[in-house]
């Protein structure tokens, strides 16, 4: 063909060579921070974005999301969806924690306190140790996590809830892990019966090595070869009556005072209104019930920070007393604990504090004598 023409008739155009696409840049790998925290009370509500920004500047800004670990027993994160519904606010935040502190006031009669009965402590020890029962039931009851995952949303704070800040005046030093990364993927699970008493009401300690719990989730990690990721722990869907803690396993704690908390969560505030009806002059209206008068006020400032219609806290008040434990305490059925290498280097593996222990929680018998655990192995990129 002559001119450019074409069989059909039609003009062909000079064949124009694309410019290469712009190379696109590759995405981060998991970036880890490091931050020790010092309370400034002993509630203390302390925004660790705010603080990662004074000292990294924008450096979350390529993640997606973000894990917070707090490696302490008394202080730790709420869940996303849960600072969300508190509109990410220190003036609803505040009443939400300080409802559950007033559920278990600070110098009750907690077996965990009593220093002479902890024949795990030394006499030295005994003398310095603080009196926190409080603190542990507050951060189990409540809800509160050692390791939690957030979507990164820019300007939104994440708040570490420390409930233990201060003892004797002496400030706690605390450190909180932070992983950003923009993906996950599974990289391995397994199911282990973990076995359970014949107790109604009985707690596990899931880091005990005859379980074999945290030995089958480092041997996971290390055949899969994970460096920087989650370890997650959660029952079985059929498992009923039960849920999972991180804590501190202290058998006083764990054996009597928690038991006590789930058979009667507000065994301790009622302690408080019996002891006031002990005393009339102190009782403006001697016809009011004290105990029941603080339980529903307590139950009203969870209501308002949560912003709940009445109609909820009367559905509320009828699943407390039908059952308490599960439905008041906020026990959940999984936990996750992270998998890094440790500050100073060496081998990956999983993060976990001195005192920190996976603790399994149930408040009815199984026949079976045994629970089924699912250990996911999730791998950052």
């Amino acid at each position: 063909m002559a001119n450019g023409m074409t069989a059909t008739g039609q003009t062909a155009e000079a064949a124009v060579p694309r410019p290469p696409a712009p190379l696109r840049a590759a995405a981060p790998g998991p970036r880890q921070f490091d931050l020790t925290l010092v309370p400034s009370r002993r509630f203390d509500i302390i925004d660790v974005t705010g603080r990662l920004r004074r000292e990294h500047g924008d450096a979350l800004a390529p993640f997606r999301r973000v894990a917070y670990c707090s490696l302490h027993t008394t202080a730790g994160f709420l869940e996303q969806s849960l600072l969300a519904r508190l509109e990410h606010r220190r003036d609803r935040l505040d009443p939400f924690m300080r409802a559950f502190l007033k559920l278990f006031p600070a110098g009750g009669p907690y077996r965990h306190d009593q220093m002479e009965n902890r024949c795990e402590l030394s006499d030295e020890q005994r003398r310095v140790e603080p009196p926190n029962a409080d603190s542990h039931l507050a951060f189990i009851g409540s809800g509160l996590r050692n390791c939690v995952t957030y979507r990164h949303r820019p300007g939104e704070p994440v708040y570490f809830l420390e409930l233990d800040g201060i003892h004797e005046q002496v400030t706690r030093t605390r450190r909180t892990r932070i992983l950003a990364f923009n993906r996950e993927e599974v990289a391995a699970s397994a199911a282990l019966d973990v076995p359970v008493s014949r107790h109604t009401v009985d707690s596990i300690n899931l880091a005990d090595p005859r379980l074999g719990v945290l030995e089958l989730a480092e041997d996971l990690i290390g055949r899969h070869g994970v460096e920087r990721g989650r370890i997650d722990l959660t029952l079985e869907a059929a498992e009923r009556d039960a849920g999972i803690t991180v804590n501190e396993y202290e058998t006083l704690l764990m054996r009597h005072d928690l038991m006590e908390v789930l058979r009667d969560p507000f065994r301790h505030l009622t302690a408080r209104g019996r002891s006031l009806l002990r005393d009339p002059a102190s009782i403006p209206i001697k016809s009011l019930d004290y105990a029941k008068y603080d339980a529903v006020h307590l139950l009203n400032e969870i209501m308002d920070a949560l912003k709940l219609s009445e109609t909820s806290l009367a559905r509320l008040l009828t699943r407390i007393v039908a059952v308490p434990a599960q439905r008041f305490l906020r026990l959940k059925r999984h936990v996750s604990l992270l998998v890094s290498e440790p500050a100073g280097g060496g081998t990956p593996g999983l993060v976990r504090g001195t005192y920190q222990s996976p603790i399994l929680v149930q408040w009815a018998a199984v026949p079976r004598r045994a629970r089924t655990l699912r250990i996911t192995l999730t791998r950052f990129r």
